[in-house]
């Protein structure tokens, strides 16, 4: 299909050459003492360059948007379980993933709280079974939750291609928002210690940041982009956002895109308690201490794994009768520039971006009725997320159903926009908004219509069910996913 959209694009190009040196344009074309000083003018009759680069672009866009991008797979590895089916389950029950930390080493950081994968043979418990082949010396256990999350995407997708053309049209694009903090302090105590002679080898391809996608790559044979962004805790939606842009400019057919994190260790928890981002207030009960909108939130709570989604040109999923989970309709993205770790109070960078990706989709704002928020219950990042919201859509933000699953989860980091994907696809999907865990008075300020005690069953308005999903992270960057309902 990409062959024949290039051989498209070659042709309208050539004929807009064609239509442009017969002068059938009919706009007045540019003459010597118009053009540039450099450019060879010695015939009136030039391009005429801004009907040609406008019908150029128009031209461009057109292919862009016949290339629809859909989702067939998800993988997902988090405190709630294994298992994109089986995490759903637990999330929709209402089960929190929280539990305590414990160890000498967290002694005496003031936050208890954390979101660790269950390790195990049980139903919804992260092992290596199944798993292709892999050197354990080369990945660090993030590549591994980031493995076991492609192998269940895929496995759902049924899409683990064998032919050579097959494999070169299917990419990856993975990342994670920090490199894993101990390999380094690891290291750096065998340097001190014992030099030059006990760093490992394979040191510095465990700790680089796009290894997580390389293996993907390695482990299934795909020859097509091989991307990776690593962009705080916007990384994983920036990865989803980046890969829906590459197969709707025809660079594959299929890509697993997402993010993974494993940084719940005691120098990566020490640098955000001395920041004062997590919550402490809630030590002694931590399946209550994820609140986000909630009155009594006091900071986030750190949690690992991985969540992946496959991506897909929609011809070539109904071409091998794939079964479709959601359609990507648009992304946005933004930059703050206000702040290296606090957003701007009223919101605008979150509002730009959430307008960027409605520009992307073209919608109109009341056709959005849902947005899974990047909400990680802090007490300035919530109010900014929700004044975004009003400001943007207004009146209607009242009839948006507001939710954060960052209640039941915790905070991925690297992984939180795309394990948020992945729920906002299952939402879609199914009809279902999962109620934001432990919300239960809600934060002054912003009157939005939060979905909180209860999942609330999801009767559109529109066909297809529309939602929004956000992620914004330090460093001032932001992103929005609108995802919709797959409509034939």
């Amino acid at each position: 299909m990409a062959v024949g959209a290039v051989a498209s694009f070659t042709l309208s190009y050539n004929d807009l050459i064609h239509q442009d040196q017969t002068n059938s344009f009919p706009n007045k074309c540019l003459t010597e003492n118009e053009m540039a000083p450099t450019t060879n003018c010695s015939r009136k009759k030039q391009l005429n360059l801004p009907l040609f680069q406008r019908k150029l672009k128009r031209m461009c866009s057109s292919i862009h948007q016949s290339r629809r991008v859909v989702v067939t797979g998800l993988g997902v590895v988090s405190c709630l379980g294994t298992g994109m089916h089986f995490v759903w389950d637990q999330l929709l029950s209402g089960t929190s993933g929280i539990t305590n930390i414990k160890g000498e080493a967290f002694e005496q950081i003031p936050s208890k709280v954390v979101g660790l994968v269950r390790h195990g043979n049980n139903p919804g418990e992260f092992n290596l079974t199944g798993l292709p082949t892999i050197d354990g010396r080369a990945v660090t256990q993030m590549t591994q939750y980031c493995l076991r999350a492609a192998e269940e995407a895929l496995t759902m997708a049924k899409w683990k291609p064998v032919q050579d053309n097959d494999k070169e049209r299917t990419g990856v694009c993975i990342g994670t928002g920090m490199i894993p903090l101990e390999e380094v302090v690891n290291a750096g105590e065998l340097q001190r210690q014992f030099h030059y002679r006990k760093i490992s080898p394979w040191f510095i391809p465990r700790i680089l940041i796009n290894m997580a996608a390389a293996h993907v790559s390695l482990a299934y044979g795909f020859k097509g982009p091989n991307h990776s962004v690593s962009t705080a805790c916007t990384t994983g939606l920036h990865s989803i956002g980046d890969a829906f842009r590459f197969i709707r400019n025809g660079d594959a057919d299929v890509i697993v895109a997402g993010g993974c994190e494993s940084s719940v260790t005691p120098l990566a928890m020490a640098g955000f308690a001395r920041m004062r981002a997590l919550s402490t207030n809630f030590n002694a009960t931590p399946q209550v201490s994820s609140r986000p909108f909630d009155k009594a939130r006091d900071g986030f709570v750190m949690s690992e794994g991985a969540a992946l989604l496959v991506l897909e040109e929609l011809d070539h999923a109904r071409q091998r009768n794939a079964h479709i989970y959601a359609e990507i309709l648009g992304y946005g993205l933004s930059s703050d520039a206000k702040h290296i770790t606090a957003p701007p109070e009223d919101g605008r960078g979150a509002q730009r971006c959430m307008e960027a990706a409605l520009r992307d989709s073209h919608l109109k704002p009341e056709q959005i009725e849902h947005i899974n928020c990047h909400a990680t219950s802090t007490p300035l990042g919530d109010s900014v997320e929700s004044r975004a919201i009003q400001s943007l859509f207004k009146n209607h933000s009242s009839n948006i159903l507001v939710n954060s699953t960052k209640g039941a989860t915790g905070h991925l980091l690297g992984a939180a926009g795309s394990i948020e994907a992945a729920f906002t696809v299952m939402s879609v999907y199914t009809g279902t908004v999962p109620a934001t865990l432990n919300l239960q008075t809600p934060m002054t300020g912003c009157d939005l219509n939060y979905v909180l005690g209860s999942n609330i069953t999801w009767n559109s308005k529109f066909n297809p069910r529309i939602a929004l999903t956000n992620s914004f992270g330090f460093g001032g960057t932001n992103a929005s996913l609108c995802i919709s309902e797959y409509v034939v």
